[in-house]
């Protein structure tokens, strides 16, 4: 018997895709008693006027058999006589191409249908796009509903024609085009009558036979990513996790990335038994010689050099409703490290339909870009060509947690290679001790017009006049000079609020107390402000002052003229302001005067420094 096979049924909506595996399955007699005799009741209140709907084996939720579409991914496993497969019907609407995406992931082989009656259709392409973008090698196009062309031989390879020159610029190592009809079960799993024209393999024997692993690539060398460190008593360390490539041996030396260090392998535990050797795909515990800084997200390897850095170029798929602009930071997890990340430069989209590389400043639900990436911290990765788990990642919102993006790398970029961190022996500690202070960043934030600057100014005066060391960092002023090259766009706003908050973290390094007066609209921005000032040095001062009584004091004249429409982008009325969830101290200052104000704001700051004391 050939070894698991692990397939897709993808294309567009309403081509068969459900249809198709299910009547697969029941013609070669795959189902249990209990699921015929259901699937006979379902099909008398189903879609097809009481004649067997085989796509209701597929389709279990109740939206999808109202609809008659699939929306969520159905895994079903089954094993003939020659093999065993495991089959993900994914989704073809448009609005569920992310769910596509998921079953797309974890496949060797995709059956992607087209519809006779329609041909090569935009989806098709986006998913023959999606298919090879996530490792897929082996390809099957089944063209369905040859039955309702009257199964004209002319169509068939009119089509077939359409298919290869949408695949001949994509390297698949098998591309299969065969005519079906899932309704009738024409070329399922046995031959039709109806196209004698036609000498292939039906669908299921091809499946049985395929030999997926020709041509793949071979395994480089042994990796673990660490999921987790076990330390159940002062005796034991061990390290865990999957092994996701090659084996390892007692006796063998390591190397932990991205620290470098190296150790030999003192003992390995297989599902709790120690054992001499562990091998690809088996969950292991390996406890070293000796003592080295392993956490969740190392990986452990031997015999393979992937790349070390925070710097990349990687192709992703946009999921998001929200559309993605440069600057805008994230959550990337990539095997079993999470780290944030930001997306440098959206170098260009991928049209869908003939692959051209067209000029974007924003990528939106469903489009494929490449773009460049940097993460917070050292990262462990690989070009996917060579390594599909080093070489895939996702990408969270950082305020939802939901997934934004599914990305593949193509290669790191040397100017991070090439870029070292120099410790000089003048640190933050030494220049905030001469100043006799704790240095922080106290980040104000709120609407045009809500007192932001007015309360700085305070606070300013109270910290100078007990002989604080400060800086006020004001949005206005910013703007002015250092940032005079942006304007108020997403990306704009995005790319100010970064260049701040590392103006502020190198004023902290100098030992000063910085005050920051910006509006800040988004939180994920705020967030990643926090992250390069880093949390123990950062205060969110939320002036929460309501829009009514900001837009009443209108000291610049603003309001009136984003009413007016003279002022696009304005927030507040003509783009979102996000208030912040977990601000350490709120004021509104149409309840609290400046004086008390700056009381409130003094106030956190001791609080802070006895904790820091």
């Amino acid at each position: 018997m050939k070894g698991l096979l692990k397939f897709i049924t993808c294309g567009s909506v309403d081509d068969g895709k459900s249809t198709l595996i299910g009547h697969m399955l029941y013609d070669a007699k795959l189902l249990f008693a209990d699921q015929e005799r259901a699937l006979e009741l379902d099909s008398q209140v189903g879609s097809r006027d009481g004649e067997m709907d085989y796509s209701l084996l597929l389709d279990g939720l109740m939206s999808e058999r109202e609809q008659g579409i699939t929306i969520d991914v159905a895994y079903r496993y089954f094993t003939t006589e020659k093999r065993s497969f495991i089959v993900a019907d994914t989704p073809g609407h448009e609005e569920y191409t992310r769910n596509m995406a998921v079953g797309a992931s974890f496949a060797e082989l995709a059956v992607l249908l087209v519809d006779a009656t329609q041909g090569v259709l935009v989806q098709t392409r986006r998913h023959t796009r999606i298919c090879a973008m996530m490792g897929i090698r082996h390809m099957v196009f089944a063209v369905n509903k040859m039955d309702l062309t009257g199964y004209d031989q002319h169509r068939f390879e009119q089509i077939a024609r359409e298919i290869r020159r949408l695949t001949s610029e994509f390297d698949f190592s098998s591309v299969y085009i065969l005519p079906v009809s899932a309704t009738e079960g024409d070329f399922l799993t046995r031959h039709s009558e109806n196209m004698p024209w036609f000498r292939g393999h039906t669908l299921l024997d091809y499946l049985e036979h395929i030999d997926v692993g020709e041509g793949e690539r071979a395994d480089h060398g042994f990796y673990m990513p660490v999921q987790r460190v076990s330390r159940p008593n002062l005796n034991f360390r061990g390290f865990q996790g999957q092994v996701e490539s090659g084996s390892i041996r007692e006796g063998e030396e390591i190397c932990v990335l991205p620290s470098g260090e190296r150790a030999g392998v003192k003992e390995i535990y297989v599902a709790g038994k120690k054992m001499e050797e562990a091998f690809k795909g088996q969950p292991v515990t390996i406890c070293l010689d000796r003592e080295i800084d392993i956490s969740r997200g190392c990986v452990v390897c031997k015999e393979l050099k992937p790349s070390v850095g925070n710097l990349f170029t990687a192709d992703v798929l946009w999921m998001d409703d929200e559309r993605l602009v440069e600057g805008k930071n994230y959550f990337l997890k990539l095997g079993t490290k999470v780290v944030p990340a930001v997306v440098m430069k959206i170098k260009y989209k991928i049209d869908v339909n003939t692959g051209d590389h067209l000029p974007a400043d924003g990528i939106y639900k469903n489009e494929i870009a490449r773009c460049d990436f940097s993460v917070g911290e050292k990262l462990v990765f690989d070009a996917f060509k060579r390594n599909r788990e080093l070489g895939s990642f996702i990408l969270m919102d950082r305020v939802t947690n939901m997934t934004s993006a599914c990305g593949i790398i193509q290669h790191g970029l040397r100017r991070g290679e090439n870029l070292v961190n120099y410790d000089m022996e003048i640190t933050r500690q030494i220049r905030a001790s001469q100043k006799g202070q704790v240095p922080l960043t106290l980040w104000f934030t709120g609407l045009s017009g809500s007192g932001k600057s007015t309360v700085v100014n305070e606070v300013e005066k109270r910290l100078v006049a007990e002989g604080r060391h400060t800086m006020s960092l004001d949005g206005d002023n910013v703007r002015q000079g250092l940032n005079c090259n942006l304007g108020f766009k997403d990306a704009d706003r995005i790319e100010n609020i970064r260049r701040i908050a590392e103006v502020a973290k190198l004023m902290n390094d100098a030992g000063l107390i910085v005050l920051t007066s910006f509006i800040s609209p988004f939180e994920s921005d705020r967030e990643r402000a926090r992250d390069i000032i880093g949390s123990d040095h950062f205060l969110e001062i939320y002036i929460s002052t309501p829009l009514a009584v900001c837009e009443k004091r209108d000291v610049k004249g603003l309001y009136r003229k984003a009413r007016r429409g003279e002022i696009p982008n304005f927030t507040g009325i003509s783009s979102a302001y996000e208030p912040p969830r977990h601000a350490d101290l709120v004021i509104d200052t149409s309840k609290c005067s400046v004086e008390k104000a700056g009381v409130m704001v003094i106030g956190l700051i001791g609080e802070r420094l006895k904790a820091e004391m």
